[in-house]
């Protein structure tokens, strides 16, 4: 047995209790089993273990405390639970990730989907999950290449940056997640995916990913028909592993899908836990949860590495004001906007530039650079206000000089948005068209 493998049994045996705490059950209501015998030594938050009466065993999670019993939200359905059933207070699994996790599926107590072991790290985790603290935290870093020209010039991530994806269902979202997961320079990605339909999550790792993508990755998977407390696990474990990888030097890109469904499995555990809802169904907790997730990411303190991340939102009708979008807008770096109508006429990525920000412009940009983009956005603003009247043919040319450039480069851009290819190459195309454009009178 070699060393490491040696020290990663020993970290597991660590974990094992030979002393548990013992309750019993002593009423079901609604969602909700109520256990005695637990209340002075449980706390919110803490695992639990129901053994039922045929023998087969369900976990939960303390959600209230009222002397002497403990409200207790499963993780199944509650078929079966008789008054008197044992209960026992257990510890979760430790997350001590290692170079041995990547290439891996995991659920989010780190138990391998792929049917093949996995052995836990050697070094310990680290008590502390809060964000890094605010002024030790380096800047922003040097942009990333992804490939891609419509976010290298006109919506650039920087090393650290966190950034928002927002779309709706079946514009591309999966498919430019999986364009960022290949094409980022980093060292480790962790793919975090909450309430994923069950049929194609072997197909974004397959397919979608493939050997190449997974060979530095590490997907944490909770599916839609598991219970909202391993749904909202999911994300918490995702990011538990990104900043071990973080805390060890790395470069880590973080992508979560989706934090809409990590607000919707909150929001039932919350209900469940007696919050009443404020946010249209929201409970208030659910901003400081969204919030304190995406404070996790972004650069680490010095000697650290950092976490460039992507947390996607699911939009119905592209509304940028439901609650969830509003709260992630309100903390993350910036957001790219995906559009049903561009990707409904075959433009992929559906990336609707003049509705998209990177927050780290202008300042990763030389000047010539942020002059292009200047004038790209205006021209895209011109002929977004005069859409409608462009379609209906009410325009005539020769009245607005900025409409006219805006006309002639508008065919050129949308070929532009979806081309790929190195940061220096789409500058110059760019350039380009803006003088092709001009020129066209």
């Amino acid at each position: 047995m070699s060393q490491a493998t040696e020290t990663s049994f020993s970290t597991a045996l660590r974990g094992i209790s030979p002393v548990r705490d013992m309750g019993r059950v002593c009423a079901v209501e609604g969602n909700l089993v109520r256990a005695e015998g637990l209340a002075t030594v449980a706390a919110v938050g803490d695992r639990m273990q129901i053994r039922k009466r045929d023998g087969r065993m369900v976990t939960g999670e303390a959600v209230q405390l009222r002397d002497p019993e403990v409200a207790i939200l499963p993780d199944s359905g509650l078929e079966g639970l008789a008054i008197g059933d044992r209960v026992e207070l257990f510890a979760p699994p430790d997350i001590v990730p290692s170079d041995g996790w990547l290439g891996r599926v995991i659920d989010p107590d780190a138990v391998p989907l792929d049917g093949r072991p996995l052995l836990p790290g050697s070094v310990p985790p680290m008590s502390r999950t809060d964000a890094p603290p605010a002024m030790s935290r380096k800047p922003l870093g040097a942009r990333l290449e992804t490939g891609l020209f419509a976010i290298d010039t006109l919506l650039p991530i920087v090393r650290g940056q966190r950034v928002g994806l927002f779309a709706g269902s079946g514009v591309g979202k999966t498919r430019l997640l999986a364009d960022l997961a290949t094409g980022i320079e980093c060292d480790v990605v962790v793919i975090a995916l909450i309430g994923e339909r069950g049929r194609e999550l072997r197909e974004f790792v397959e397919q979608t990913l493939g050997v190449n993508g997974m060979k530095r990755a590490i997907v944490v998977a909770a599916t839609s028909d598991q219970s909202p407390l391993v749904r909202r696990r999911c994300a918490a474990t995702a990011m538990r592993i990104a900043e071990h990888f973080r805390d060890a030097g790395r470069h880590v890109l973080f992508l979560a899908d989706s934090i809409t469904r990590l607000a919707e499995s909150h929001r039932e555990v919350a209900l469940a836990a007696g919050e009443l809802p404020a946010l249209r169904g929201h409970p208030p907790s659910v901003a400081h949860r969204i919030a304190a997730l995406c404070e996790r990411a972004g650069p680490g303190v010095e000697g650290c590495g950092d976490i460039t991340a992507v947390f996607t939102v699911l939009v119905a009708g592209s509304n940028l004001e439901e609650p969830v979008a509003d709260i992630l807008r309100g903390v993350l770096d910036g957001h790219i906007v995906l559009s049903r109508d561009i990707a409904e006429r075959g433009r992929f990525p559906a990336i609707d530039i003049s509705r998209s920000v990177s927050r780290s412009l202008p300042g990763c940009a030389d000047d010539r650079e942020n002059a292009l983009i200047s004038q790209v956005r205006r021209l895209l603003g011109a002929h977004d206000a005069s859409a409608a009247m462009i379609r209906a043919g009410l325009y005539a040319a020769g009245n607005d000089p900025v409409l006219d450039q805006a006309m002639r480069a508008w065919d050129d851009l949308d070929t532009f948005f979806q081309e790929k290819g190195e940061i220096g190459r789409a500058f110059d195309r760019l350039d380009l068209i803006l003088r092709k454009s001009a020129a066209s009178k």
